[in-house]
């Protein structure tokens, strides 16, 4: 699935990923690949992005770190304030603050 993080300055992230981890509203959920369109709220917290490419993410005023993991896996982490996000079509947008 194909994985796009916006902010009002700048695109943080843009890549195709494996399985994204979000702070929502209600607690804390995973998407994957094929997941039901939805609409929904994001809180304070951090996004988990599971990847095996070799993403680019640039950092602008968010806090962003890197954990290697087995078999060439990456986690990113993002830490946002607020956001909203829209999965559909297999392509996650996340509007974050």
């Amino acid at each position: 699935m194909y994985l796009e993080i916006v902010s009002p300055e700048a695109t943080l992230f843009s890549s195709e990923v494996d399985s994204v981890i979000l702070p929502g509203i209600n607690g804390e959920f995973e998407m994957l690949k094929n997941h039901a369109p939805i609409v929904s709220l994001l809180k304070e917290g951090t996004i988990k992005i599971n990847t095996n490419s070799q993403s680019t993410l640039v950092v602008d005023e968010l806090h962003a770190s890197v954990v290697p993991q087995k078999d060439n896996k990456k986690i990113l982490t993002v830490k946002i304030n607020s956001g909203t996000l829209e999965m559909k079509d297999n392509k996650v947008i996340i509007l974050a603050d």
